[in-house]
This record gives structure tokens, sequence and C-alpha cells, in this order.
């Protein structure tokens, strides 16, 4: 029976070996066997149930609902067929997205004006996922999306409207030239803060993980972009290290 190392299916699903050994914890993915030298092997059968998972993932549903769903009886080609049907669904949402984002640019060339939902309407969440799971551990992710997933359609926009309302007075902040160790511009961070746990699930950041985030802001330009660039990102980088000696020490 040919064998694959767990460094080989990480390189291939784009997964981390942490994830995968977090999938046995939970009894989600067994190896095929686990070498003297501790280390994991998946075989056919394991790699079959693994494109299952990932394609159950791709839903944004959480490891919970993935495993008891993979209770069921469907065949390997029954499971590339969903597969197919999502990634059909998929490239019609991204059709959309493409109309959306190509008129925001349209409207940016010719100076027009946009609410900051306009601007960020064609951005999907999603892409940060891996992300998420390498910096804060998966159950950081399982725990936003499985609170994303309680939502109706109304707390969904709500949700969005407070992420965009928090990130958008902090760019505002930055721009303003207020410094970053006021009053005010502290109690924009401490906003921000409890929008993060929320966003986690209530799971509330320790030190490491916010600072890591402050640095996230600046170092990955998609999410300097949202804070009108560089130099405002630092600033924001600036305020939340002063509230993290404050208030994380």
């Amino acid at each position: 029976m040919q064998e694959w190392p767990i460094r080989d299916v990480a390189r291939a699903t784009g997964l981390t070996s942490r994830t995968l050994r977090h999938y046995e914890q939970i009894g989600l993915l067994h190896p095929s066997r686990v070498a003297s030298n501790g280390y994991r092997f998946y075989g056919e059968a394991e790699l079959s149930r693994l494109y299952r998972i990932l394609s159950l993932r791709a839903l944004e549903l959480p490891l919970a609902t993935i495993q008891i769903a993979l209770d069921d009886d469907e065949s390997f080609e029954e499971a590339i067929q969903s597969h197919l049907s999502l990634l059909e669904e998929r490239r019609d949402r991204t059709i959309q997205q493409i109309t959306v984002v190509q008129q925001t640019l349209y409207a940016v060339q010719k100076g027009q004006d946009m609410t900051i939902n306009e601007v960020f309407a064609g951005v999907d969440q999603s892409q940060y996922e891996g992300e998420v799971r390498q910096r804060w551990g998966d159950d950081a992710w399982e725990r936003s999306a499985k609170r994303r997933e309680g939502m109706n359609e109304a707390q969904r926009n709500a949700d969005d409207a407070k992420s965009l309302d928090v990130n958008a007075a902090l760019r505002s902040a930055a721009e303003s030239g207020i410094a970053a160790d006021s009053v005010s511009f502290q109690a924009l961070v401490a906003d921000h803060y409890a929008w993060v746990t929320d966003y986690w699930g209530g799971r509330k950041p320790d030190r490491d993980a916010y600072i890591g985030l402050s640095e996230l802001y600046v170092m990955d330009d998609r999410f300097a972009a949202t804070y009108g660039g560089q130099t405002n990102a630092e600033i924001i980088r600036a305020a939340m290290r002063t509230w993290i000696k404050a208030n994380l020490a």
C-alpha cells in the first residue's frame, strides 16, 4: 500500500503539520500508521478522507459539523462531484465579486465619492483563514466561523458594519494626527480589542497574539491598505503597543 509522510501531505494540501496533528487529536483524520520515531504516514483511504475534509472546509463548515458529515457512506467519486458543484458555485460568486471590484476601481479612477461599505464590498474575508489558523491556531478560526454560522443575514450585515466601523475609526484617528498614546486613540484600541475578542468567538487575544496582530497590520500590504497605507498602519501599531503595555502586561 502506498503511503505518504505528513510533510508531503502538508505540502500538497497547503495545510501545516500542526493542523494535521490537530485533526488527529480530535478524531477527524488519523494517519494510516505512526512510525517508531513518531512520523505520521497517510494512505489512499486517509487522503480520500482528507480530500472530503478540505472540500467541506471550503464551505466554511466547523470541524465538528464536518466530522458528522463524514460519517455517511459517500464514495470518493461522490465527494469529488460535490466538490465540483462547490467550485462552480464559487466561480459564480467570484464573477459577481469581480464585477463589484471593477466598479470600485472605476469609481476610484474617476474620483467618485464612495462610502466605506462600497470600498470593501469586494473583499473576501475567507482569504485570511490560513493565516489565522497558522498564527493563532485552529481554535481561533473555528470559533470565528461558528460564530458567523449562527447568525442570520441581518446579524451578519450588522457584524460586517461593526467591523468596518471599528477599523475605519482607527484609520481616521491615524490620519487625524492625534497622538497614539492619547486617551481618545487608546479608547479606539480598546474597542478594537473587544471587537477582535468577539470576532474570535469570545477568545481574548493574549499579549503575544495581540502584538502579532499589530505587526501583521504593518507587514501585510492588504491590512495596511485597510488603514490607508503603511504610515497609518505604523501609527495604529504604536497605539496598540501602548494599550498592550497598559492592559496586557
